[in-house]
């Protein structure tokens, strides 16, 4: 499959795959700054993408950074539609301690291209039961609490 992209910024550059089975490309920004802890930022790629009718790309956190400098994407996974034809940004919060410094060419996030399923909704007048019931959140195990 072929996505192309449309550079807005001299310093935009294309999606990178980190290996050759890696289901994620890397995209990076186009401007400096600094994420206080606690804080967010709209970082800019530089780029506008012309997607494919059918699909979509999935904006998701880049693993190193979120384990190592507890920065991740705030609305993960970001979801850039097909009719979409603006910038694609990114939104990354510092869940961590430091002040975190993103520069122009660091790779901030990662991008999944994904086939769109939409259903077609509707309401129904009756209910039904499972084994499961309406119980949720750990309700269905592996939590335990240690005394």
């Amino acid at each position: 499959m072929k996505i192309e992209f449309f550079k807005r910024h001299e310093q935009a550059v294309l999606p990178v795959y980190g290996s050759k089975e890696a289901a994620g490309a890397d995209i990076s920004s186009i401007e400096a700054t600094i994420i206080p802890p606690g804080e967010h930022r709209l970082i800019d790629t530089g780029l506008d993408c012309r997607l494919p009718q059918g699909y979509e790309i999935q904006v998701r956190p880049r693993s190193g950074l979120a384990g190592k400098k507890q920065v991740t994407v705030l609305n993960t996974p970001g979801t850039v539609d097909p009719d979409y034809t603006g910038p694609l940004k990114v939104i990354l919060i510092n869940h961590g301690k430091e002040i975190f410094s993103v520069e122009v060419g660091d790779r901030i996030a990662q991008i999944v291209i994904a086939p769109i399923t939409q259903a077609v909704f509707s309401f129904t007048n009756e209910t039904r039961d499972t084994e499961r019931g309406a119980a949720g959140f750990g309700s269905t195990g592996g939590i335990t609490n240690a005394s």
